[in-house]
């Protein structure tokens, strides 16, 4: 049985995780309040440019171009801002799935050590009942330990594709347009 002690430190080191992890959940969404302020700063800039640009124009040809010369760092900005986007997100869920894993696994060797204590603490003739739990045990952490790889492994594919599109996205943002032949 676990004494009122090891209740407190394991109440005390639950509440530390929990403010650990409540500080970078803040930190996430300061930086996402950041990233928005500086392209909303940035989207007004351009916008203000943009159409003093557009009030000096003379002729639909000079309209036209300037709207091609203003799509394509507009599709750029898109790209780097789904990044940086992307960017916080991750690193914010990668700091949770970490601490959810330093977590499991104390929690798993809990229950383990909960078990030896329980199973050398059994009546007689009750080994096989032990040795059952032990059984289901080892199936459990087995299970968890395939289901966590399976995330893993689902996280880092998507992380891939993110990043495949972001480099796609890129170059066909960057991709000079084909000229018309006359």
């Amino acid at each position: 049985m676990m004494t009122a002690e090891q209740m407190i430190a394991a109440q005390k080191a639950n509440l530390e995780t929990l403010f650990g992890l409540t500080e970078k959940a803040f930190a996430g969404v300061e930086k996402m309040v950041e990233l928005n302020m500086a392209a909303a700063k940035a989207a007004i800039a351009d916008t203000q440019s943009q159409t003093h640009a557009a009030m000096n124009v003379k002729d639909v040809q000079e309209l036209m171009a300037l709207q091609a010369g203003y799509l394509q760092p507009l599709s750029e900005k898109a790209v780097a801002f789904s990044r940086h986007v992307y960017e916080i997100a991750s690193s914010t869920s990668k700091d949770f799935a970490e601490a959810v894993e330093v977590k499991a696994a104390e929690a798993q060797k809990s229950v383990h050590g909960l078990v030896d204590s329980v199973s050398k603490n059994a009546p007689a003739g009750s080994e096989s009942a032990m040795a059952m739990m032990k059984t289901a045990m080892a199936a459990s952490q087995t299970a968890i330990e395939s289901v966590q790889k399976a995330v893993k492994q689902a996280t880092e594919a998507a992380e891939a594709n993110l990043q495949a599109m972001a480099t796609t996205s890129v170059s066909t943002a960057t991709a000079k347009p084909a000229s018309r032949k006359r």
